[in-house]
């Protein structure tokens, strides 16, 4: 059921069946000028069916709103191309890529999946990474009319001015939306309350993490008098930025102290290592999907010490591995 939460303003749950995050938050704006919607939810029955019955509910039909993302992963961007229809879909230049260009795409998932097997990813998990992976098997299909958004670019959609913040690392082109009028902050995956943000490795980010901590640094100088995450409750801005930098600190340290237990292991091994708030016996009994977040996470971290020149990566013959300085 949508709920109205601001003036115009309405947060549609969209259930993300079989996912640790449980559900997404949609919102809509209503204006005069027209309808945005933000985020959709996984290209799936189950989101498909919320998402449109509380479109429906507002008295919008697909193909009536424009579509404004905050960053490429399929739990946000699955349905945009059917909710939007011929309208534009909004979304970071940086990200609008990885889901307009099929080539880019493809080149991506290449370089990322040998990054994961020179760190100890076994292939035979990896096969089945189509199926498996919701970021490949639930991604919007080719398609879809989408518009490149650069920092700080206003908008004037949906009954308000918009200003896009580009707050890379959780994706390379996570973006944040600031309602500067009305104090409203949409915070994507940038910044959650009950949960954390997964950092993963990026090919085009050569140190994701340190990117993600700058970019908390630079959106905990906003005051938001509302914010509004992608997932689950809101809460106070500056407040989870701290709780959150201090949570990567003690994650930095945990990563150290394992490579200085384990040396000479890759992300893959370490990562098991480390500890992880998944229901699984042990690490060999965790989900392929999970898995595969873990040893992103666990990758980010590690490349993070790197820039730091607190540990160090040796690779040769398509094996890495670490060892502390």
């Amino acid at each position: 059921m949508p709920e109205e939460i601001a003036a115009g303003i309405y947060r549609i749950p969209v259930p993300l069946v079989g996912n640790p995050l449980k559900e997404l938050n949609a919102y809509l704006l209503k204006g005069e000028d027209g309808n945005l919607l933000i985020d959709t939810g996984f290209r799936q029955p189950a989101c498909r069916e919320a998402l449109f019955a509380g479109l429906r509910e507002l008295g919008i039909r697909r193909g009536e709103t424009e579509v404004l993302l905050t960053h490429l992963h399929s739990d946000h961007s699955g349905l945009a191309p059917e909710a939007a229809g011929e309208q534009t879909i909004y979304i970071s230049e940086v990200d609008r890529l990885s889901l307009d260009d099929r080539a880019y795409r493809d080149r991506y998932w290449n370089t990322m999946e040998q990054r994961f097997r020179e760190e100890g990813f076994p292939r035979h998990l990896m096969a089945n990474m189509n199926e498996t992976n919701p970021a490949r098997s639930m991604a919007p299909p080719a398609g879809g009319h989408y518009l490149g958004l650069a920092d700080g670019q206003i908008l004037e959609k949906g009954g308000c001015r918009i200003q896009c913040l580009l707050m890379p690392g959780h994706t390379p082109g996570q973006m944040c939306y600031w309602l500067p009028e009305r104090g409203i902050l949409f915070t994507g995956d940038h910044v959650l309350f009950d949960i954390t943000p997964n950092i993963t490795f990026w090919p085009i980010l050569p140190d994701a993490l340190g990117s993600y901590l700058e970019s908390l640094k630079k959106i905990r100088v906003f005051e938001p008098e509302l914010t509004l995450p992608g997932h689950r409750k809101s809460g106070d801005l500056k407040t989870r930025v701290d709780q959150l930098l201090c949570h990567h600190q003690r994650r930095l340290e945990e990563a150290l102290n394992v490579v200085k237990a384990h040396p000479g292991r890759g992300a893959y091994e370490l990562a098991g290592h480390m500890t992880w708030k998944i229901r699984a016996s042990s690490w060999a009994d965790f989900p392929v999907a999970q898995k595969w977040f873990a040893v992103g996470e666990c990758m980010s971290h590690l490349d993070h010490l790197t820039a730091l020149g607190q540990i160090r990566r040796e690779a040769a013959d398509g094996k890495a591995v670490y060892y502390a300085i």
